[in-house]
């Protein structure tokens, strides 16, 4: 009977390893900040994710990523290898356009030609102009907007 409660002790700790397993951008999946205007906005996580997680979306990775060529609408073999070069011209065209910078605090991911914008605006206007110049850049499939409006102060 006293071996009982030693088993549940030493359970318990494996228990909060497993819910505080390292996570990390396993698929290395480009994720920049594009802009710091709105120092009050919190960072979003980014692409990272427990070895569990990754596993998970592994094959639904494979499947979409191969997708694309397969229909013919790609010309690499996946499309996350396109994710690298579109996020330096992501950059480069939200640079470029100046009117963010002052008063928005964004991130992007990109994957599999698709861009995640996170963070916050000033105003509705700037979620709506940022993604309108993102899904403008070529090679970019989609944008999801995910920008929050936060007033500046």
């Amino acid at each position: 009977m006293r071996c009982l409660p030693l088993v549940a002790l030493l359970a318990v700790p494996g228990m909060a390893m497993a819910a505080d397993e390292a996570r990390r951008n396993v698929f290395d999946d480009p994720f920049v900040q594009l802009t710091h205007g709105l120092p009050a906005c919190a960072a979003p996580t980014g692409p990272l994710l427990t070895e569990a997680e990754a596993r998970a979306q592994g094959h639904g990775r494979i499947e979409r990523g191969t997708s694309c060529y397969r229909a013919g609408r790609c010309r690499l073999p996946n499309s996350y290898l396109y994710d690298k070069e579109i996020m330096p011209r992501v950059q480069k065209a939200v640079d470029a356009d100046g009117r963010f910078d002052r008063t928005t605090s964004v991130w992007a991911t990109g994957q599999r030609r698709w861009i995640w914008l996170q963070g916050c605006v000033s105003e509705v206007g700037e979620a709506a102009s940022l993604e309108a110049l993102v899904r403008g850049i070529d090679d970019v499939e989609g944008v999801v907007n995910e920008l929050t409006v936060q007033p500046a102060r």
